[in-house]
Parts: C-alpha cells; sequence; structure tokens
C-alpha cells in the first residue's frame, strides 16, 4: 500500500494512477464514451462539495443547481454532444438539512435542463456531515468528435468568451480587499457575479462547428473547457495532443473594465469556473467560425514542438509560474 498523501501528488497525478484501471487513454478527456448501435452516448460526472466548491454565503441553492447542471452539460459539449439526453443526481445531506433549501435547489436544477434540455433521469440520497451535490450527465455525440487529443500543429486556438469573470465573483461575494489602486465598475461586477452564480454556456456550439467546417471529411478536432482555468484547459490540449501552444497575450478576450496587473492576470488565466470552450480549427475553418460568432476569439495557435504553453511575448510567460487550483 502506498503511503503517499493527496496532498503530496495532487489531482492530476492521482487521476494519472488510477487510470491503471481503466481502459487506455479513457482518463484523456473530462468524459466517458459509450457506443451503441443507434447513437454513441457521452457520459460525465461532477460533483460539487460544501466548503470546497461553494457555501451558503457565496451562492443561493438555487443559482447552485443551476451551476452544477451547467458545469456537466459544459464537459458534454466540449466532447461534442449535440444532445443532453438527461442527468442523475446524488445528494449526501446532512440531517438537519431544510427541505426548502433541497427544493430550492432542485427547482435550479430545472431552470437549467429547461433552458439546455434534458430531464432528472434518477439519483440517490444519504447522509453526511456536509452538503454535496454529484451530478451525471448523459448526452448524444454529434457528428463531429471533440477531444483533447485532436489538436495539430498549425491549428488556430479559439475560445468561446471572456475568462476570470466567474473568480472575480467569488472573491466579491468572498468579501475579498481589492487594492486601493482598483476600480471595479458596476458593470464588472454585475457580470462576474452573473458569471459565478449562473455561467452561460453555447449549446448550439456544435451547429456552428458543422456549418462553417470547410472539409467534412474532418470528424474530429480539439476541445475542452475551461472549467479548471485557462491555463489548465490549454495545457490539457498540448499534453494530450502532444504539440506547443502559442499563446498572443493582446489577442485574449477581456472584460472591456478588467484591471490591469501581474495579480489580474493570475485572476484571468487560472480562475476557473467560467466554462468557456477553447479549441482548435485549421485556418479556413477557424476564419469561418469567427465571422459567424463574434464572441469566439482566436487567441494564438499550435506548433510543433515539447507539450507546453508559451506566449508570443516571452515577458509574459512568467504567467505560467503559478500553479492551477488543485482539490488535494
Amino acid at each position: 500500500m502506498h503511503k503517499k498523501l493527496l496532498k503530496d501528488i495532487g489531482e492530476k497525478e492521482l487521476i494519472k494512477r488510477l487510470s491503471k484501471f481503466m481502459p487506455i487513454k479513457q482518463v484523456s478527456d473530462d468524459c466517458g464514451f459509450v457506443k451503441s448501435k443507434k447513437n454513441n452516448i457521452i457520459v460525465n460526472s461532477d460533483a460539487f462539495v460544501e466548503n470546497v466548491h461553494f457555501s451558503e454565503d457565496t451562492i443561493s441553492p438555487l443559482d447552485l443547481g443551476w451551476k452544477a447542471v451547467a458545469s456537466n452539460i459544459s464537459d458534454l459539449l466540449s466532447s461534442g454532444s449535440k444532445k443532453t439526453i438527461g442527468i442523475t443526481i446524488s445528494l449526501i445531506m446532512p440531517a438537519k438539512t431544510k427541505l426548502g433549501w433541497i427544493e430550492e435547489l432542485y427547482t435550479g436544477v430545472n431552470q437549467a435542463l429547461n433552458h439546455y434540455g434534458g430531464v432528472i433521469i434518477g439519483g440517490d440520497c444519504s447522509l453526511g456531515k456536509e452538503k454535496v451535490i454529484s451530478i451525471a450527465a448523459l448526452g448524444v455525440q454529434g457528428e463531429l468528435k471533440l477531444r483533447r487529443n485532436a489538436c495539430k500543429p498549425g491549428e488556430i486556438i479559439l475560445t468561446t468568451g471572456v475568462h476570470g469573470l466567474s473568480k472575480l465573483g467569488l472573491m466579491i461575494k468572498s468579501d475579498n480587499n481589492f487594492d486601493s489602486d482598483v476600480c471595479l465598475t458596476e458593470k464588472l461586477i454585475s457580470e462576474s457575479l452573473q458569471q459565478f452564480w449562473r455561467p452561460r454556456l453555447k449549446p448550439n456550439f456544435h451547429k456552428k462547428l458543422l456549418k462553417t467546417r470547410t472539409n467534412k471529411k474532418i470528424t474530429k478536432i480539439g476541445c475542452t473547457d475551461s472549467s479548471d482555468g485557462l491555463i489548465q484547459a490549454l495545457k490539457d490540449l498540448s499534453i494530450e495532443s502532444k504539440c506547443k501552444a502559442i499563446i498572443d497575450y493582446e489577442k485574449l478576450p477581456k472584460h472591456k473594465d478588467w484591471p490591469q496587473g501581474d495579480e489580474w492576470d493570475k485572476y484571468y488565466f487560472y480562475g476557473g469556473e467560467d466554462y468557456k470552450l477553447v479549441f482548435s480549427l485549421p485556418k479556413k475553418w477557424a476564419k469561418n467560425c469567427l465571422k459567424i460568432d463574434k464572441n469566439i476569439r482566436e487567441i494564438g495557435y499550435f506548433s510543433q514542438g515539447e507539450a507546453t504553453v508559451e506566449f508570443t511575448n516571452p515577458k509574459k510567460n512568467t504567467i505560467l509560474n503559478s500553479k492551477p487550483f488543485s482539490h488535494f
């Protein structure tokens, strides 16, 4: 029996070691894939743990229900889901939890499902010291397979929107003390809280990719989401695809009121829970995609070389010195 602790190896190493119990490359993506005669199924699961992912001081049960669903559907979309079938919900709750809290949670869940599609198809309940909401989501694989290992040198790296807002929303709700020279506008505060509480996804992303595709022979592209932060998303794509990500800092989509400075770069790149998609396309396809959706932005390209992330401006490589979020 290994004597090492989880805090010694971290989340990524734990997943790597657990992969030996699974089929080859099963942990390359957040989702699992099940083949069937009619429709191939995409499966995802995410857990929200009290005092790790949420607290009653930062988010209401209504918004937590929405966010828990959005987190799972984001992973389905990043793997090429064209339709959400449904979800199961497993609850771990202290015995003193108010029934009204759970009913409000499920109201938020249904609001998200009504918006993005799918229904509640089952679940489980158990006793625990802290609240845990664990969701498993099922989606239908679309014509295009979106996988972390499908990026290629020469392809353009794109993202579906602004990063960092969810992190700022959490900081605001956590009564974080900002530097006196930082001015947060009402618009920035409002949009950050909205992104933290009720992240918005792109359910029509798959259709837009098909509409803009220049070569129908291409059935697989590189993609993941930024649930663990933009840098982690880029690293995951780079490692699984075995190529180098080159990022142009000046092209990154930021909120117009986003403050400048090293700390704010850290929030932008490492904050997570924005649930934006990060993907790569051949140049002509990328050009078509940029034309039909102004929220999608080009941020760099992949090249041959070591599986790393670099900036076109070497001075910005200091951003990479920070460590991504880890559960352990």
